[in-house]
C-alpha cells in the first residue's frame, strides 16, 4: 500500500507491537502527529509536559514491562530536551526508542529553525543513531531500531526523521515484528573453568545486577546459590531482582549498601558476578577492593569483563543460557563456616540499625512497605531518599524498582513512575526529596491530566541531604548552596494541579495519609517533613573501602 512516511512510522511501531508512546508535538514532527491522530484507537499516544519527562516516562514504561519505551518530539530543542532522558537510559541500560522530527533534508546544516544535529549530540549516549534520508528507508529503519535497543545489553537508540521523508511517499508492506538477536552462552570452555573455581571456593558469594532481570536469569541464579550454599547480594539495579525476604539475599551493597552483604562481598574467597557492573560506588578503592576474593564475571556485553576489577574468569554470553550451561558442572556443597560468618554480619548490621522512634527515613519506608501490593511499581528520583529506598524496600515482584543508577538523574521520578503505572496498568509509587521533585514537577500535570494513580511521596527536608550530607563529613559543614528553604507548600501546589495531597510530620499521620492515598483515585502528594541533618548509613567515604565504613553518626 502506498503510505505517507508519517504513517509508515506510525504503522511500523504498531506492527512492532508498540501500543503506547510517549512525547510532545512541534512543527517538525506534525505529520506523524496527525498520523497518530488517524490510528488513536491502535496506539497510544501520552502527552507530557515536557520532553524530559516524556523520555523518562518511556524509561519507566521499558524497566516495568520489559518492552521497548517509544518516545517522540520535535527537532531542535524538543530533541536535546530528551537527552538526559536518553542518557539516563543509556547508562542503566534500558531499550528506548527516541524518534525526532527535523527540517526537511534540503534544509540540512543551514541553521534553519529549530535545526539540531541531534544524532551527532546523542552519539556517545545510544548504542545507535539513524539518520533517515529516504522514506524507503524508514519503515526497516524503525524495524532495526526495534532489533538493537532489545538485543545483547538494551539500550536507547533514536531515528531523526526530517520533515519531507515524513510527507514522502512509498510503498509498505507489513512484517512481522522483529525480534531481538537470539541470545547465546558464553563458551564452554569459559563454563567449565567457571565450575573449577566455584567448586573449588569455600566462601563464595553472588553478586547480582540488572542483567540478572533482563535474561530472566533469577531461577538459574537461586539453583546454584542453593548448590554452592552462597549468600547473594546485588547492585542498585539489581533491586526487586529476586524477592526481598528471601533467606539467601543480603541486600544492596556498595557506598550505601547493606552491611552484611557488603561485608560478605569482602569477606569472600570468590564473588560471582552475574549481569552486573564493577562501578566506583560498588568497589569503593579499587586497590583495596575484595582482595581476598577471585572474581567471576558473566555479562553478555563483553567490554564490561575485567573493565574495572580483574576477573580470573570472563564470561560473554546471556546470563540465564550460560547459569543453565554451569549449572550440571556445579557439585553440591554445604558451607557451615561462610554461613556462620555471614549470620555474625547480618546480626552486626542489626545492631546498627535505626530503629529510633518518631518519623525517621528508615521507619518512612518501612511504614510505606506496608501499604505495597506485590505488583506495586516504586521509583524513585536520587538523593538520600533514593538509598533510604533501596535499603528499606521490600519487593516480591521483579521489575518493580525503578531508579536512576548510572547517571544519577535528579527529575527522574515522577515521569517515571507515570510511565511505570501505564506499563504495569496498576498504581505506583515515587519516593522523591524536595530537591528533586522541585525539578521535574511540571509533570504533575501530566498525572491529573490522565489520572494517573500514583502515590508521590516526598521526604522534604529542605535541603540537598545527599550533599550536605558530605558536607557535614567531608567539607567542615560548610554547606554552600544546599539549603534550600524554600517555601513551597506541596500540598497546595499539587492541589493547583488538580491533584490532592496531605502534609505529616509524625509516622501514624504518615501511615494514614498512604492509606488514603492507596485508595485515592488520581495522584496523591503526601509531603513528609524530616530533619535535615538524618543521614545515608552505611557509607564507604569516597575512595575508601571497607576498612573505612560508617555506620554510625560520629565514626
Amino acid at each position: 500500500m502506498l503510505l505517507s512516511g508519517a504513517d509508515i512510522l506510525v504503522k511500523t511501531l504498531i506492527e512492532q507491537g508498540c501500543d503506547t508512546v510517549f512525547g510532545y508535538p512541534g512543527g517538525q514532527i506534525l505529520n506523524v502527529y496527525d498520523s497518530l491522530y488517524t490510528h488513536q484507537n491502535e496506539i497510544h499516544h501520552i502527552l507530557t509536559a515536557h520532553e524530559q519527562g516524556a523520555a523518562h516516562a518511556a524509561d519507566g514504561y521499558a524497566r516495568t514491562t520489559g518492552k521497548v519505551g517509544v518516545v517522540i518530539s520535535t527537532s531542535g530543542p524538543g530533541a536535546t530536551n530528551l537527552v538526559t532522558g536518553i542518557a539516563t537510559a543509556y547508562l542503566d541500560s534500558i531499550p528506548l526508542i527516541a524518534i525526532c522530527g527535523n527540517v526537511p533534508t534540503t534544509q540540512i546544516g543551514s541553521d534553519s529553525f529549530q535545526e539540531i544535529d541531534i544524532t551527532g549530540v546523542t552519539l556517545p549516549i545510544t548504542k545507535h543513531n539513524y539518520f533517515v534520508g529516504s522514506v524507503e528507508q524508514l519503515a526497516d529503519t524503525v524495524r532495526e531500531a526495534f532489533t538493537l535497543a532489545s538485543s545483547g545489553r538494551p539500550g536507547p537508540v533514536l531515528i531523526d526523521v526530517p520533515k519531507d521523508v515524513q510527507i514522502a511517499k512509498c510503498e509498505y508492506t507489513p512484517k512481522q515484528p522483529a525480534q531481538a538477536e537470539k541470545p547465546y552462552a558464553a563458551k564452554d570452555i569459559r563454563i567449565k573453568e567457571a565450575a573449577e573455581y566455584i567448586n573449588a571456593a569455600t566462601r563464595p558469594y553472588i553478586y547480582f545486577g540488572g542483567g540478572v532481570i533482563t535474561s530472566a536469569a533469577q531461577d538459574e541464579m537461586l539453583q546454584l546459590a542453593e548448590k554452592i550454599d552462597a549468600p547473594i547480594g546485588c547492585s542498585l539495579m539489581g533491586l526487586s531482582g529476586i524477592p526481598t525476604d528471601h533467606p539467601r539475599f543480603l541486600g544492596m551493597q556498595g557506598m550505601h549498601g547493606h552491611y552484611a552483604s557488603s561485608m560478605a562481598m569482602h569477606n569472600a574467597d570468590l564473588i560471582i558476578s552475574l549481569g552486573v557492573r564493577f562501578n566506583d560506588r560498588v568497589t569503593g578503592n579499587r586497590a583495596k577492593f575484595a582482595t581476598k576474593a577471585k572474581i567471576i564475571h558473566i555479562d553478555v556485553d563483553g567490554s564490561e569483563l575485567s573493565k574495572t576489577v580483574n576477573a580470573v574468569c570472563g564470561l560473554r554470553g546471556d546470563v540465564k543460557l550460560t547459569l543453565q550451561g554451569l549449572l550440571p558442572l556445579i557439585k553440591q556443597s554445604s558451607k557451615s563456616d561462610w554461613n556462620a560468618t555471614v549470620a555474625r554480619f547480618r546480626a552486626e548490621e542489626d545492631d546498627y540499625l535505626d530503629n529510633r522512634e518518631g518519623l525517621t527515613p528508615r521507619r518512612a519506608i518501612l511504614t510505606l512497605n506496608k501499604h505495597l501490593g506485590a505488583n506495586t511499581a516504586v521509583a524513585t528520583d536520587v538523593g538520600q531518599h533514593q538509598m533510604w529506598s533501596a535499603q528499606n524496600l521490600s519487593f516480591k515482584s521483579p521489575r518493580r524498582f525503578v531508579s536512576s543508577g548510572g547517571l544519577g538523574t535528579m527529575g527522574f521520578g515522577l515521569g517515571a513512575a507515570i510511565g511505570a503505572a501505564f506499563g504495569t496498568k496498576e498504581r505506583s509509587v515515587l519516593v522523591t526529596g524536595d530537591g528533586s521533585f522541585g525539578m521535574c514537577l511540571n509533570e504533575l500535570a501530566t498525572a491529573v491530566s490522565y489520572n494517573v494513580p500514583v502515590v508521590i511521596l516526598i521526604m522534604n527536608n529542605g535541603v540537598l541531604g545527599m550533599v550536605r550530607q558530605w558536607q557535614t563529613l567531608f567539607f567542615n559543614k560548610h554547606y554552600s548552596n544546599t539549603v534550600l528553604d524554600r517555601k513551597t507548600d506541596f500540598v497546595a501546589l499539587a492541589r493547583s494541579f488538580g491533584a490532592d495531597g496531605v502534609a505529616v510530620s509524625t509516622a501514624e499521620q504518615l501511615d494514614a495519609a498512604l492509606a488514603t492515598a492507596f485508595e485515592h483515585d488520581g495522584p496523591f502528594v503526601i509531603d513528609c517533613t524530616i530533619d535535615k541533618d538524618e543521614f545515608v548509613l552505611p557509607m564507604l567515604p569516597p575512595g575508601g573501602s571497607m576498612d573505612d565504613i560508617i555506620v554510625k553518626v560520629g565514626d
